[in-house]
């Protein structure tokens, strides 16, 4: 019998559909015999004799109201509110044609005829497909009494429609609703019963739940951080459905499970954007990101996009991120009639004749220069190659900016460029000078950079790091119990930059308001139980989870800085602060950057280490290259000097005059 029905709710929708409309030919003359059998009392009234008419029209008007009302595209076993209603206004029309038959045709009919009609119409055509989601259900929990229990927390539209699709899948049985509501305690959604958050432990106890899925997608992130803070004190892992925004946007669907965003945990809600800053330099002009598939980048393109610009250039080295960024903002673009606008370009911004050649050829209006190397330690090891991209990449494209008579230019620049202690916070630093340089001369393009700390979810954060090691079964590596960082969603960086880029008058540099710092030894136990585990340590032997003290890595600072300088003041944008810096006279830059040049063209990592630190006096260099940099560096001395007695300035000392 299992197996009968089985096949029968594994039937193709068009199947499903025709079943429905032949149970309503089926029901509709019986409650139209209903109806006078309750009136009259009798199982064959002699009234009913003289419309035996109505029973042949009934079913064939019936079925093409329901249909016209949309009954029959609803799915039964996710029946809601919208339904009943097309059964009750169906019920309603039919009691009308019924009670309308009679004074047409001349044959008398009871008053209480099309009322008992109707009621009985809506009590069938709708009880029967409760029976039949019953039935389905019943099904489904009989197949999944084997599948791993799990709580959802928000008992609301979205947290029925995942319950509705866990228990369509059989992988997860929902066991119970958790919900802060105190109204909603002991209420029962769709057999669920929902309880209070304090009730967890009784929950995890009597029906052995291990996960909580979290189903309040239009939550505020304050919100969600709140619930996330009370659920880390239970032994469960903690999920989420995707943001609403993602699912209105179709850039997700609501079954999508996922570990919980991070960004609930450290982040605070987005300052809504100011209209015409976002818009102001994109809008119906030709827009180029550097960078265009990195992290950073591509939620840049994605920004941008939403502004239709007139033209979007992805311009990027690496082949297989320009495809996928590409494909993604076609797609998107299309909806919009757009896709003609995104144009992908492979090239290096180190390539000075192919940045101008792209340039003049496209007319680019504003640029956001994405494109470095950003990974401290891989530059570290690479500084040659860190140098050349971070370094002159910036001074190639942002001269030829300044030739062509591009109207903006925004560098994407670090806290990491504040008082450096490595190589890539030195090249960020120095790439800053370089375009507070171009500024400070006469030229069409305003030139202005924005400084922030670490973007969520970027392929050089600890967040998808940290996941995955616990994926793993661990140790969580943490390089130091005091280190901590600044965090921000890359969607609202991205947003804060555009619009920091915009009120720019010409060799600003922008600072967003981080929010406060976050401990990265609390970020990796709380990222532990989240996930339903436990820190093994001295004091908890039987715990999961190991967090393993590596030691800083070359170049890391236990805290990042955002300023420089003291004293930052407000702009339009309450998250977008406006910093007074200092400046290199365009001489002394010009010789550091000859002098540095000269060094990379010797391929000379120590000689390039030391001009870098002249540039950036607070860049406090280690002497000692990694062993196989000085090999590298004894290896290739021009007339047969060894790089490794080159003099080495004192690193204490500022620049040189």
């Amino acid at each position: 019998m299992n197996s009968s029905l089985t096949r029968l709710f594994e039937l193709p929708r068009t199947g499903k559909r025709w079943l429905m409309m032949l149970a309503d030919v089926l029901i509709l003359p019986a409650a139209l015999w209903s109806a006078y059998a309750l009136r009259y009392a009798d199982a064959t009234p002699e009234a009913m004799g003289r419309v035996w008419w109505l029973f042949l029209i009934i079913p064939i008007l019936g079925v093409a109201v329901f249909a016209g009302l949309g009954l029959y595209r609803a799915v039964v076993r996710f029946m809601g509110a919208r339904a009943i209603w097309s059964v009750f206004l169906g019920a309603l029309i039919l009691g009308l044609v019924v009670s309308a038959a009679g004074a047409l045709s001349g044959q008398y009919i009871s008053r209480s005829v099309p009322i008992f009609f109707a009621a009985l119409v809506f009590l069938y055509v709708g009880g029967s497909r409760f029976v039949v989601r019953a039935i389905y259900h019943g099904l489904l929990a009989a197949g999944s009494r084997g599948a791993e229990a799990v709580a959802i927390f928000g008992s609301g539209a979205a947290g029925a429609q995942l319950a509705e699709l866990l228990r369509s899948a059989g992988r997860l049985r929902p066991v119970a609703f958790v919900d802060e509501d105190p109204k909603l305690r002991r209420s029962v959604i769709n057999g669920i019963p929902t309880y209070a958050p304090t009730e967890l432990p009784q929950l995890i106890a009597q029906f052995h739940v291990s996960r909580v899925l979290l189903a309040i997608p239009s939550a505020s992130r304050e919100a969600r951080r709140r619930i996330l803070t009370q659920l880390e004190a239970y032994p469960v892992h903690v999920q989420t459905v995707p943001p609403l925004g993602d699912i209105v946007e179709h850039r997700a669907r609501l079954e999508e499970i996922r570990d919980v965003d991070i960004g609930d945990l450290l982040g605070r809600d987005p300052v809504p954007a100011v209209p015409e800053l976002l818009s102001g330099d994109i809008r119906d002009r030709v827009v180029l990101v550097s960078g265009a598939g990195g992290s950073i980048g591509s939620e840049l393109c994605r920004t941008v996009l939403k502004q239709q610009p007139a033209k979007l250039i992805l311009f990027e080295q690496n082949e297989y991120a320009l495809y996928q960024i590409e494909h993604e903002l076609v797609r998107l673009a299309a909806a919009e009639g757009l896709a003609d606008r995104v144009i992908p370009v492979l090239g290096s911004v180190s390539n000075a004749p192919h940045v101008k050649s792209v340039l003049r050829h496209f007319g680019v209006q504003t640029i956001y220069h994405a494109a470095a190397y950003k990974h401290v330690p891989l530059v570290e090891r690479n500084l040659l190659q860190g140098v050349q991209n971070n370094v002159f990449g910036t001074r190639i494209l942002a001269e030829a900016a300044a030739e062509l008579g591009v109207e903006r230019f925004v560098l994407i620049s670090t806290d990491k460029a504040v008082r450096p202690t490595s190589v890539m916070g030195a090249t960020k630093r120095l790439a800053e000078l370089i375009l507070q340089d171009l500024a400070s001369r006469e030229s069409d393009t305003v030139f202005t950079m924005v400084r922030f700390g670490n973007v969520l979810g970027s392929s050089g954060s600890v967040v998808p790091l940290f996941h995955r090691q616990i994926a793993e079964g661990g140790p969580v590596t943490v390089t130091h119990p005091d280190i901590t960082r600044y965090f921000m969603t890359v969607a609202e960086a991205a947003e804060l930059v555009v619009q920091a880029g915009a009120m720019a008058r010409g060799g600003d540099v922008f600072v967003l308001d981080m929010g406060d710092p976050v401990r990265i030894l609390g970020l990796a136990h709380r990222m532990i139980h989240l996930h339903g585990l436990k820190v093994r340590d001295a004091d908890h032997p039987d715990g999961e989870i190991e967090i393993l003290l590596t030691g800083l890595r070359p170049g890391e600072k236990l805290f990042e800085e955002l300023l420089i300088g003291e004293g930052a003041k407000g702009t339009l944008h309450p998250k977008i602060l406006r910093a007074d810096e200092s400046l290199l006279s365009p001489e002394v830059l010009q010789k550091l950057l000859t002098r540095l040049q000269q060094a990379m063209s010797a391929q000379s990592p120590r000689r390039t280490l030391a001009v870098l630190h002249e540039a950036v006096p607070e860049f406090n260099p280690e002497p000692e290259l990694s062993d196989w940099m000085r090999d590298f560096a004894e290896a290739e001395s021009p007339r047969g000097v060894r790089n490794d007695v080159i003099d080495f300035p004192d690193l204490k000392s500022g620049p040189k005059s």
